[in-house]
C-alpha cells in the first residue's frame, strides 16, 4: 500500500476526542495520523525522538503539563517548519488573535465538521494558512480598532512591485502555482519573493505575512473578502 501523502501530529489531552478525530481523518485517502500526544511535553518529546516530522499539527488549547500556548511558542523555536492548526473550545477573540500573532495557520472550534477540518489540512499545506469567516472577521475588527501604524522599512528593505504582486496573490489564496502561472513566472520565483517578503517585514510563516500585510495596509482585497 502507498503511503499517504500528508502526515499528521495531534496534540490533545481527551484520548476520546483524539482517537476519534484520528479513525476520522484515517478515513481520507491522502490523510494519515503518524502521532498522537496528550499534552505539549508529550509532542515535543516525540518530535524530539524522530527524524522524519509530520507534516500539520493539530493542536488543543487546554492541555495538562504544557498547554497549547507554551506548546506553540517552543514549536515555533524548535519547529518552525511544522505549521499548527488550532482545534478548541475557546474560541474567544483573545486566543485567536493571540494564536494568531503567534503564527498559527487555521484557528477552529473543536465541533468543526471533519470535512472542514481535512479542507484546512490541505489548505494549510498548499497556501500557508486557512481562516473561517468568523476568524478573518475577528481580525478585521482588531485591525480596525487597533488602526495599527504603517510599517516602517529602510530603502533597502522596500518592498518591489513584483513581490508586491506576490504578496496581493498570496493573500488571496492563491498557492505558488497559481502565483506562478498567473505571473507567468517559475514556481521557485515565487518562493524566492516569498522568502524576501518574509525576510523583509519580519514574518515566519505565510500566515504571519498575511495579518501583517493586511495589518500594515501592503495589499487591498475586495470582493466578499472580510478585509474591505
Amino acid at each position: 500500500m502507498p503511503t499517504k501523502s500528508i502526515q499528521i501530529a495531534i496534540a490533545d489531552d481527551e484520548a476520546l476526542f483524539r482517537k476519534g478525530l484520528g479513525l476520522l481523518l484515517e478515513d481520507y485517502e491522502d490523510l494519515s495520523i503518524v502521532m498522537e500526544a496528550e499534552n505539549g511535553q508529550d509532542l515535543l518529546n516525540q518530535l524530539y525522538a524522530t527524524e522524519e516530522q509530520p507534516h500539520v499539527l493539530l493542536l488543543d488549547m487546554k492541555m495538562p503539563v504544557l498547554n497549547g500556548v507554551e506548546t506553540a511558542k517552543l514549536m515555533r523555536e524548535h519547529f518552525p517548519d511544522i505549521p499548527i492548526i488550532i482545534l478548541s473550545t475557546h474560541f474567544s477573540k483573545a486566543f485567536i488573535l493571540n494564536m494568531i500573532e503567534m503564527g498559527a495557520a487555521s484557528y477552529l472550534p473543536k465541533n468543526t465538521d471533519p470535512d472542514e477540518v481535512v479542507e484546512t489540512i490541505r489548505s494549510v499545506l498548499t497556501k500557508g494558512f486557512y481562516y473561517t469567516n468568523e476568524v478573518m472577521q475577528i481580525i478585521r475588527e482588531d485591525f480596525m480598532n487597533k488602526n495599527q501604524p504603517k510599517v516602517k522599512m529602510t530603502q533597502s528593505a522596500e518592498i518591489t512591485s513584483r513581490e508586491r504582486e506576490v504578496l496581493q496573490l498570496i493573500c488571496e489564496e492563491f498557492t505558488t502555482s497559481e502565483i506562478a502561472n498567473k505571473l507567468y513566472i517559475s514556481p521557485r520565483t515565487v518562493e524566492g519573493h516569498r522568502n524576501n517578503l518574509l525576510s523583509k517585514l519580519g514574518c515566519r510563516n505565510t500566515a504571519g505575512l498575511v495579518v501583517n500585510a493586511i495589518h500594515n495596509g501592503l495589499v487591498k482585497l475586495e470582493g466578499n473578502n472580510y478585509w474591505e
